[in-house]
């Protein structure tokens, strides 16, 4: 079908794809959080990211989620204050 990506059993729109990217590009969105609202796994992500970007925009994004600790909410200071589910909806209420 197109425009329906497959990732494990998981079909994907591109509205979803495009979701997907825009949540992983968000700094304060966690990989937890796409996980339950897109049902990917970061490794899941990280195999669309490839496939969806350029190579370089690729590479940059790998350079920026790499180590940062506020991509996963088990490595979040404590006085990090924000709801990063909040923030998935707000971005979701704009596509």
């Amino acid at each position: 079908m197109p425009g329906i990506k497959f990732i494990k059993h998981k079909a994907l729109t591109d509205g979803d794809i495009s979701h997907v990217i825009q949540m992983a590009w968000e700094d304060r969105t966690t990989f937890e959080t796409i996980k339950e609202r897109v049902g990917l796994t970061e490794a899941e992500v990280i195999r669309l990211m490839r496939s969806a970007l350029k190579p370089q925009s690729f590479s940059m994004w790998r350079k920026r989620v790499a180590g940062r600790t506020t991509k996963h909410r088990a490595l979040r200071n404590p006085s990090m204050k924000f709801n990063d589910r909040q923030i998935a909806d707000h971005r979701r209420a704009n596509c």
